[in-house]
């Protein structure tokens, strides 16, 4: 089978699943990450072995996995990180977080900026900020080992030197105290009772633990960390969250937003209200 032929039956075999646009898009993907096919290259015969391997990633995408889990690895502020089922797959919402933290952080142009990563994943923001700011020092938390063990080798194979580190931001006071110049944080936002809205393939494959938090305390985690953040971010030191579009204007009002000023909500690519920043008031005390 040649890759030409091969592609046209994936794009074929997804459509019905995807639509023809995205069913497209992933072979073309597939193509290249998969087959190793880049746009322009002469078609050739697939081996054996990448027949078979072709095979299994048309089955599991015909079945509704993700297809960076597929894959393997997926694409985020143009690095390639490991993902698999312990650790959400970076959205391009996330990359639009970061760049505010970058660009924040280029205008105070502190020569060695402390910046923490709360629940971090697979790494994606805290790796893409040291990619961009190799003088900082950037640390990272989170509760699931085996997103941890992503992380770290998702940092290895980049050569980044993040330090992942296992904690659980809920109990944050028990925690050795620190300061940082910058805290930011995509926690879990989604209330369990919106499960059922939820995309099939994102309840069925992603990691539910980096997903929900209990329906009585929706802001649970943003408060935690504010609560962190008031005492540990440095004088003047921001504090950067990814949120749930119906939440953010409700945690600009929150209590635990009183220890911040200068508090701004921004929009992602779709108009929605999706990110949070603000930084510590001098007069905060803990």
């Amino acid at each position: 089978m040649f890759i030409s032929l091969a592609i046209r039956l994936l794009k074929a075999a997804l459509t019905d699943r995807y639509g023809e646009r995205e069913a497209s898009s992933i072979a073309a993907i597939v193509a290249e990450d998969a087959l190793g096919r880049r746009p322009g290259q002469p078609d050739r015969e697939l081996t054996p072995e990448e027949q078979r391997r072709f095979e299994q990633l048309t089955a599991r995408l015909q079945a509704g996995e993700p297809l960076q889990y597929v894959l393997g690895q997926a694409d985020f502020y143009g690095m390639k990180l490991e993902v698999n089922p312990e650790v959400l797959i970076p959205r391009q919402e996330t990359e639009e977080l970061v760049a505010w933290v970058l660009s924040t952080a280029r205008q105070l142009a502190l020569p060695a900026p402390a910046i923490l990563d709360v629940g971090t994943g697979s790494g994606c923001i805290a790796l893409a900020i040291q990619k961009k700011l190799p003088y900082a020092r950037v640390c990272a938390w989170d509760v699931s080992e085996g997103a941890l063990d992503v992380a770290r080798r998702n940092g290895q194979r980049l050569g980044l030197a993040v330090a992942f580190e296992q904690a659980d931001v809920l109990t944050w006071r028990q925690l050795p105290r620190a300061e940082w110049n910058f805290i930011v944080s995509n926690p879990p936002y989604i209330p369990r009772s919106e499960a059922g809205l939820m995309p099939e393939h994102v309840m069925a494959h992603e990691p539910h633990l980096a997903l929900f938090v209990d329906d009585p305390d929706p802001l649970l985690f943003y408060r935690a960390i504010m609560a962190l953040a008031a005492q540990q971010l440095s004088a003047g030191g921001w504090l950067f969250f990814e949120c749930n579009e119906f939440n953010a204007h409700t945690l600009a009002a929150s209590p635990e937003a009183a220890a911040f000023e200068a508090i701004e909500i921004r929009q992602d690519l779709s108009g929605k209200d999706r990110m949070w920043r603000g930084r510590k008031s001098p007069a905060t005390t803990v």
